[in-house]
C-alpha cells in the first residue's frame, strides 16, 4: 500500500516513541557490555595477555594460508615504479657503524661481504604497512634460500628468528620470528640495498629482510642476529595481540 499523506503524530506519541527508543537503545547496550565482560570474565588468556579465542583465530588462519603459500607469489613490478617507503622505524632510528656491524649467526659473525658472495637479486615488489599504506620497492640482496644452502639449518628446524639489537639502543630492539617455508620463499631477500641505492640507516642500513608476503611489520630492520629454531620464536608484534604469521 502506498502512502500519499504524511503522518502526523501527537506530542504525546512522539514521548512515547522516542523513550521506547531509548529503552531499546539502553538494553542492546546493556546486553553488549554484558556479552562482553562474561568474555573477559570466562576465556583464558593465552599467556602474553591475549585471550585464547582471539589467538585460536589467528592460528587458523595462519593454516590456510601456509596451505595456500607454495603457490603463491607477490606481485612484481616495473622498477620504474618504484618510490622511497615510509621510515616507520620501531622507535628512536639508531645510527650505528656499518663497517663494524656484524650479522650474529651461531657461532659465525658475518660481515656484509661474507653475504654479498651469494648470488644478488633485484625485486621490485610492495610493501605493505598493517596501518593501511603500501610502497612499491625494488629491493636488492641475496635470497634466504641461498643463504640456507650456504649456512644450513638444522634437520628439525621450522622457524627463524630475527633480531635487531644494536649497542646502545636497548630501547629500540626489535625482534620477529617466521615460519621457515616464508622464508625460503623464492622472493625473500636479505636485502642490502633499496631503488639502486645502498640502504639508508633509516630504511634498515646495513641489512634488513625483504618478504613481500608478509606485513610490513615482518620486514625487520638492521638485522643483528639470525637463528634457525625448532620452536616457535618470540615475536614483538604477536606478542602484542597480532597475527604471528601476518602473511598477506
Amino acid at each position: 500500500m502506498e502512502l500519499t499523506q504524511p503522518i502526523e503524530l501527537t506530542q504525546k506519541e512522539l514521548k512515547r516513541l522516542s523513550r521506547r527508543s531509548f529503552l531499546w537503545a539502553g538494553a542492546g547496550v546493556t546486553g553488549s557490555l554484558s556479552l562482553l565482560s562474561l568474555f573477559n570474565h570466562r576465556a583464558k588468556d593465552d599467556g602474553t595477555g591475549i585471550k585464547q579465542l582471539f589467538r585460536a583465530t589467528h592460528l587458523g588462519n595462519e593454516a590456510i594460508a601456509t596451505t595456500l603459500l607454495s603457490g603463491y607469489r607477490a606481485p612484481e613490478f616495473p622498477a620504474a615504479r618504484a618510490i622511497e617507503p615510509r621510515n616507520n622505524y620501531h622507535g628512536a632510528t639508531p645510527e650505528i657503524d656499518t663497517e663494524a656491524w656484524r650479522l650474529n649467526h651461531g657461532d659465525l659473525q658475518l660481515t656484509l661481504a661474507d653475504l654479498k658472495t651469494l648470488p644478488e637479486v633485484s625485486l621490485t615488489t610492495e610493501l605493505k604497512c598493517v596501518e593501511g599504506w603500501s610502497a612499491i620497492v625494488t629491493w636488492t640482496g641475496c635470497r634466504f634460500a641461498d643463504f640456507a644452502k650456504k649456512y644450513p639449518p638444522m634437520p628439525d628446524s621450522k622457524y627463524v628468528s630475527l633480531r635487531s639489537e644494536p649497542v646502545g639502543f636497548e630501547d629500540t630492539w626489535y625482534y620477529v620470528g617466521l615460519d621457515i617455508e616464508s622464508m625460503l620463499h623464492p622472493q625473500t631477500l636479505l636485502a642490502w640495498g633499496m631503488n639502486g641505492q645502498p640502504l639508508s640507516t633509516e630504511h634498515g642500513a646495513p641489512l634488513r629482510l625483504a618478504i613481500p608476503t608478509k606485513y610490513g611489520i615482518k620486514n625487520i630492520k638492521l638485522i643483528t642476529h639470525l637463528s634457525y629454531e625448532a620452536e616457535r620464536p618470540a615475536d614483538f608484534w604477536a606478542e602484542r595481540g597480532y597475527d604471528f604469521y601476518a602473511g598477506l
